[in-house]
C-alpha cells in the first residue's frame, strides 16, 4: 500500500508525527490490516506514546491470529479506559468470528445504550441472555461467601465489582428479565442476596421475577426492592421533606411534551429522560422560550426539576458524592468544573492540582466542607432512605444548605489504579469497600 510506504519513509527520516498521520488515513481505508498496526506501534513508540504503542501491538497480534478472544480483550481494554467507539469496533470483530460470544453481546449492548441506540442494544442483550442469564464465578480457597446478585439486563444496576471483590466473594449474577423457575431450582448454594437493580425506573421488566424469587428466599437480602421504590427522582422531594439544611428541587414525571408546557415547575429547570444516567439527554432550560422550543427526541417519559444556580464564589461548580453503607456516611469524591453539568470524567481534575488538593481536604474532613449541621442532615437522609447501600450527589449552596441532585443505589465506587495522580483517594475508598465487607459479614453471621 502506498500509504504504508509513505509512513515508512517518514519513520526512516525520524518524522514520527507525520508517519502517524499517514497511518491514521491508512486505518480508515483498511481498518483490519495487521501491518498498519505493526508500523503504527513503532511510530507511536518513536513518538514517546508507549501505552498507545502497546495497544497497537495487541491489535496487530489479534488481527494476525484472527482471534475472537483477542478481539474481545482489546475491546474490553478500550471499554475500561472509556473509549466506547474503539471498544465496539473490536467487539463487533469478535462477534463476526464467534456469533455466540455472550460477553461481547453484553458489552456491545452497553455501548449502544450509552449512545441511545436502544433497539440494537436490546437485540444484543437478547442474543446474550437468551443463551445464558446466570453467571457463576469460580470458587477458590480464599472464598468466604457466595453472593447471589439480582441484576437487570440494561443500565440501572448498582456497580458491584469493587463492593464484592473476587475471590473473597463468589458471585452469582442472575439477569432477572430472563429468569425462569427452572433456573431457581438449579441455583447453586448462596449465603446472601444483593439486589443490584438500583434504579426503580427500570424495574418494570424485572419486578415479577424478583418478587417471585423473594417470596421463597430464606437468605438475607440487601437493598430490598421496596426501599429502592422510594428513590425515583420525583419521589425524593417528598421522602426527604422537612429535613433542615437540605434543598431538594421539586421534580415531576411527565409523559409527553404537552405536559411539560403546563407543569408547575417553571424555568430555569432541568429536563432528562426517565431511566437515563450520567447526564445523557439532560438539558438545562433557562427561560420560557427555551421550554417552548425544546426538542425531546425519542424519550417517552421525562423528569423535570427546578434548577438552582449552585456556583461557588470563585465561579466553579462543585459536586460532592457521599456513600452510605448500613447507615454510615463515607465521603467518596469531589468534582470541580466550569460547567453546570458536573461529572468527574470531564471536570479536568487531573489538569489542576488545586482541584485535587481540595478534593483531598473534603475526603479527609467532610465536616469542614459540608458543616456539622450538613452532616447531621445527611444522616437523617440516610435514615429515611432505609437502604443498605446508596449514594448522594450534592453541592453546597451559598447559604450553606446542601443541594441534593440525586440519592439512589446506582452510585459507582471504585479504587484508582489507572491515574497515579488519583491514588491519594484509595485509602478513603478502601474504607467504603471495607464497610461493605463488614455489612456482608454481619448479615450472614446473623442469619447463620
Amino acid at each position: 500500500m502506498a500509504l504504508l510506504k509513505m509512513a515508512e519513509t517518514h519513520l526512516a527520516a525520524g518524522r514520527a508525527t507525520e508517519a502517524l498521520a499517514v497511518l491514521q488515513k491508512a486505518i480508515q481505508i483498511t481498518p483490519e490490516d495487521a501491518a498498519i498496526y505493526t508500523m503504527m506501534a513503532g511510530a507511536l513508540r518513536a513518538d514517546g506514546q508507549n501505552s498507545a504503542a502497546n495497544e497497537a501491538e495487541l491489535a496487530a497480534i489479534a488481527l494476525t491470529q484472527h482471534s475472537a478472544l483477542l478481539f474481545y480483550n482489546l475491546g474490553t481494554l478500550y471499554m475500561m479506559t472509556q473509549r466506547p467507539a474503539l471498544a465496539i469496533q473490536w467487539f463487533r470483530l469478535a462477534l463476526r468470528i464467534d456469533t455466540e460470544m455472550v460477553a461481547a453481546h453484553q458489552n456491545v449492548a452497553a455501548v449502544l445504550d450509552m449512545d441511545g441506540n436502544t433497539l440494537e442494544a436490546q437485540h444484543h442483550r437478547d442474543e446474550a441472555y437468551r443463551r445464558q442469564c446466570v453467571f457463576l464465578d469460580e470458587s477458590s480457597s480464599a472464598t468466604v461467601r457466595t453472593v447471589l446478585i439480582l441484576c437487570t439486563a440494561g443500565t440501572g444496576n448498582t456497580p458491584f465489582d469493587y463492593l464484592l471483590p473476587q475471590p473473597r466473594n463468589r458471585r452469582i449474577r442472575w439477569i432477572m428479565e430472563y429468569a425462569t423457575p427452572a433456573q431457581l431450582a438449579e441455583m447453586p448454594h448462596y449465603d446472601i442476596v444483593f439486589n443490584a437493580i438500583g434504579d426503580q425506573d427500570v424495574t418494570v421488566a424485572t419486578q415479577n421475577a424478583v418478587q417471585h424469587f423473594l417470596s421463597t428466599c430464606e437468605k438475607p437480602v440487601l437493598n430490598l426492592p421496596g426501599d429502592i421504590a422510594h428513590t425515583t427522582r420525583d419521589s425524593t422531594p417528598s421522602l426527604l421533606h422537612g429535613i433542615e439544611q437540605i434543598l431538594v428541587p421539586s421534580t415531576a414525571r411527565l409523559s409527553v411534551k404537552s405536559d411539560l408546557l403546563h407543569t408547575e415547575i417553571k424555568p430555569p429547570l432541568l429536563l432528562r429522560p426517565v431511566g437515563s444516567h450520567g447526564g445523557r439527554g439532560q438539558l438545562r432550560l433557562m427561560d420560557t422560550a427555551a421550554l417552548e422550543s425544546v426538542e425531546i427526541g425519542d424519550a417517552t417519559e421525562l423528569y423535570v426539576s427546578a434548577y438552582y444556580d449552585y456556583r461557588s464564589d470563585d465561579g466553579y461548580y462543585r459536586k460532592y458524592r457521599v456513600i452510605f453503607i448500613d447507615g454510615q456516611l463515607y465521603p467518596y469524591h469531589l468534582a470541580i468544573s466550569e460547567h453546570w453539568q458536573v461529572h468527574y470524567i470531564n471536570a479536568d481534575m487531573l489538569q489542576h492540582q488545586w482541584k485535587l488538593d481540595e478534593e483531598q481536604r473534603f475526603l479527609a474532613h467532610p465536616e469542614q466542607v459540608l458543616g456539622i449541621a450538613g452532616l447531621q442532615a445527611l444522616e437523617k437522609v440516610g435514615q429515611r432512605m432505609g437502604l443498605d447501600y446508596f449514594g448522594i450527589d450534592l453541592s453546597v449552596m451559598p447559604d450553606g444548605r446542601l443541594l441534593i441532585f440525586e440519592a439512589n443505589a446506582t452510585m459507582l465506587v471504585h479504587t484508582e489504579s489507572f491515574y497515579p495522580q488519583l491514588k491519594f483517594k484509595n485509602p478513603y475508598i478502601q474504607k467504603i469497600i471495607d464497610a461493605f465487607e463488614a455489612l456482608l459479614a454481619k448479615r450472614t453471621a446473623h442469619h447463620a
